[in-house]
């Protein structure tokens, strides 16, 4: 049966119906009448049959509970997640969804499916990326039965089918792909193998939900390099950033300096020092530059002048003369 012949229309009206009760009401009704008969036999059928009247209360015995017998087997309950076709001779006859249905015993048989969300565990294996670098890959996959008849006429074994199909999809895609790419992009490639998976098993009456890769186990020598390579990464961004630091400091230095006199410079100096000499333990030799203290050492110098008795400094001007 093709996929054509099942429309949106006809597994509508397929669904909609769960079966006359006729079955139920039939096999009922022909007990009740082998009891009748079986109880009036003798009275009736004597005259027509003599002695020989005498089996007949044991055949319409046996046949009314032979009939009582196949009442139960008339009726079939399918849970609230589950739906089942009905087949007739071996022929799909319709669709029948949760609750009580009937059906004609030794003629009819049912198929049940779960229409519920399914989780497809996609087994561990072995791939290659592109850049030829081998790991492990396993996945799950979220599924879930839209078309009942399809699940079960078109595709033997759903669960199985979709298992394998989603292998070899993760096997190509992830073969197409490099290291890197595969483990920055997981969710895209995972989004790729669904779209794929979905579309084969689309005809097989099953919707795709999603598709997640669980683990991605990397050999140990790969391990390593990777380790060493976000190492690598973590000291140069740690460089770049004090680089970047000391930039701006020499920047913010270089426009105080630009702000400041020299003789705010020299104060700042001495406060500096005053700072770190509080250790009398440490010795310190600091160095000045002399264009920063040179006019405190001529001032010093005149007023040492200054304080000299007259004769002292009319006899320096002299020998200077």
């Amino acid at each position: 049966m093709t996929d054509e012949s099942f429309t949106d229309k006809e597994q509508q009206r397929m669904y909609e119906y769960r079966g006359s009760p006729l079955p139920l009401f039939t096999f009922l009704f022909l007990g009740i009448i082998f009891v009748i008969l079986a109880v009036f036999s003798i009275t009736l059928l004597w005259p027509i049959f003599g002695w020989l009247t005498f089996l007949f209360p044991g055949l319409f015995g046996f046949l009314a509970l032979v009939c009582f017998i196949l009442v139960p087997a008339t009726i079939a309950i399918n849970k609230q997640w589950q739906e089942a076709i009905v087949l007739r001779f071996g022929k799909f006859v319709r669709l029948v969804g949760a609750g009580m249905f009937f059906k004609w015993p030794g003629i009819e048989r049912f198929i049940r499916q779960d229409i519920r969300i399914q989780t497809v565990d996609v087994m561990k294996q072995e791939l290659m990326t592109r850049d030829n670098i081998s790991l492990h890959v396993d996945a799950v996959v979220f599924m879930k039965v839209t078309n009942t008849a399809k699940s079960l006429i078109n595709i033997q074994d759903v669960r199985l089918s979709t298992t394998q199909y989603a292998q070899t999809t993760m096997r190509d895609i992830i073969g197409n792909v490099e290291l890197d790419d595969l483990l920055a992009k997981r969710d895209q490639i995972a989004e790729r193998i669904k779209i794929i998976v979905d579309k084969e098993t689309e005809r097989w009456g099953i919707d795709i939900q999603s598709v997640n890769l669980q683990n991605i186990e990397l050999p140990m020598d790969m391990k390593r390099v990777i380790a060493r390579q976000a190492e690598a990464e973590r000291e140069r961004r740690a460089v770049i950033i004090k680089s970047e630091g000391e930039l701006v400091a020499a920047q913010n230095l270089e426009a105080a300096v630009q702000q400041m006199s020299s003789q705010a410079l020299y104060l700042r100096t001495l406060s500096s020092l005053e700072d770190i000499s509080f250790d009398q333990s440490n010795t310190i030799v600091f160095a000045i530059p002399m264009d920063m203290v040179r006019g405190e050492i001529m001032g010093l110098a005149g007023l040492v002048g200054a304080n000299q008795p007259a004769p002292v400094r009319a006899l320096r001007r002299k020998k200077k003369e």
